[in-house]
């Protein structure tokens, strides 16, 4: 089910509707707010101001003194054998910097307190402070799941409108989803973009990366799910591979250029994904960049693997899914976290096996819980994850979706102990990146828990 068609859905009857809406308005955000630094979350370190510019008041000046980062020991204890494993054999020298330099020792503090101000208390008690303890009695009957996740850093409803209204005039530019802008202005994907990068403030530059996540969400849109335009499912490997030569641009005689250029104009998901892509180079590297250009590729292989669960009508086993979510979640949007931020990950560390189970892994638990959220949307044919668990295993489709969470919270907790393996011998970048990743998913769940794509006109 696409991105459009689950937001503009009416609510499903079955008798998991109720629960899923539960879970979503459950306020437990039992994750720790951050990754890296247990208690409180610590003060932010300010981002140094670029060559030139004017130092902010209140600056630490050069050679003042830092505090020493609260680095866990790492995971001990029975079952953390493999976690320990995962510590890299020799430290990782920290490579130069490139936007901004990074603290020395500083893994863990870059990223803001919880909010505080006029309007904020509610958000405090959903992200920042211990569940109310319950007695036994109390617990045995809840029968709301809560997700392991971490709650949201900030939620500055302000900046993410900013963003939603420059994003809805970039796409009514481009021509996608025509006749739809004010659908997606309801859907609030200017938000989740803030809420998932909470170390920046400039909305440009959280424009850049909402611009490109729309692009790859109207490829799905357009072309696999045909909510805005006939699908055509039979050209579905055409009009990607297409696509893909402007992800990847292709380079073809000057005889024949023209003709791809024509078909390129013509088509608004092609002009979109060009014109995200370009603009993303004003606030990244081109390594930065073409780590999103593969992401993109990935993702289109998991569509073409729908095209034909649509066409031939197959139900694919659980396990093809979970693969499938591998290669079509979030990912493509976590792979901005520290372009967005002003920094670059070095790609010896990017492309470690290790670094990117964690990374794939925290991508594939995000979209589990687009998968949970959406089922209050979708009706008996649609593909999720909890659906597909119901159907193989003939459980209810309530024990289905609890199943789904344990397995959400299993990756989560994965994810938790081994990027805290790596970042304790990692560059200062990794631990920023991990730290970056962490928060994302609780940007990420908090969207899902307040957007109008799931909630109408309920929010907070």
């Amino acid at each position: 089910m696409s991105l459009l068609s689950r937001m503009s859905a009416s609510a499903a009857t079955h008798d998991v509707a109720a629960l899923v809406d539960a879970l979503m308005s459950n306020p437990l955000r039992p994750g720790p707010p951050d990754l890296l630094v247990p208690g409180p979350p610590s003060a932010r370190v300010p981002e140094p101001p670029r060559a030139g510019a004017p130092a902010p008041a209140g600056a630490p000046t050069a050679g003042a003194a830092t505090a020493p980062p609260r680095l866990p020991t790492g995971p001990t204890g029975p079952g953390t054998a493999a976690a320990r494993a995962l510590l890299p054999d020799r430290p990782v020298a920290p490579p130069a910097p490139v936007h901004a330099p990074v603290p020395a020792g500083a893994v863990g503090r870059w990223l803001p307190q919880p909010p505080s101000g006029p309007g904020t208390a509610a958000v405090r008690v959903l992200g920042h402070r211990a569940p109310p303890e319950r007695d036994a009695d109390t617990a045995a009957d809840d029968a709301v799941p809560a997700l392991y996740c971490p709650p949201a850093v900030r939620d500055d409803r302000a900046l993410g409108e900013e963003v939603d209204e420059r994003l809805v005039g970039w796409a009514e530019e481009v021509g996608i989803y025509p006749g739809k802008l004010d659908m997606i202005r309801k859907a609030e994907f200017g938000r989740l973009i803030m809420l998932a990068h909470p170390e920046t403030d400039d909305p440009e530059r959280l424009l850049a990366a909402a611009r490109c996540a729309l692009a790859e969400w109207s490829v799905d849109d357009h072309y696999v799910d045909g909510e805005v335009e006939e699908s055509r499912p039979e050209l579905l490997g055409q009009r990607l591979a297409i696509a893909h030569s402007v992800i990847d641009q292709a380079h073809i005689s000057r005889e024949y250029a023209p003709e791809l250029e024509r078909v390129v104009q013509a088509d608004p998901v092609m002009r979109a994904l060009r014109s995200a892509l370009g603009k993303l180079a004003d606030h990244a590297t081109w390594t930065q960049v073409r780590r999103l250009r593969h992401e993109l590729g990935i993702m289109f292989v998991a569509y073409n693997q729908e095209g034909v669960w649509g066409n031939t009508g197959q139900r694919p086993p659980v396990w093809e899914f979970l693969m499938h979510r591998h290669e079509n979640s979030f990912v493509p949007c976590m792979v901005l976290i520290d372009a967005v931020a002003g920094y670059e990950l070095p790609m010896e560390e990017f492309a470690d096996p290790r670094v990117r189970r964690v990374f794939t892994m925290a991508g594939s638990a995000t979209v589990i819980v687009n998968d949970l959220y959406s089922m209050g949307k979708e009706g008996p044919d649609d593909t999720s994850l909890p659906r597909l668990i119901a159907e193989e295993d003939g459980c209810t489709m309530r024990e289905a979706v609890e199943r789904t969470v344990r397995i959400h919270d299993e990756m989560m907790h994965t994810v938790e102990s081994e990027a805290a393996a790596l970042a304790l011998t990692g560059s200062p970048q990794l631990g920023r990146f991990l730290a970056g990743l962490w928060a994302w998913c609780g940007g990420s769940r908090e969207w899902h828990a307040t957007s109008g794509r799931y909630h109408g006109d309920r929010s907070g």
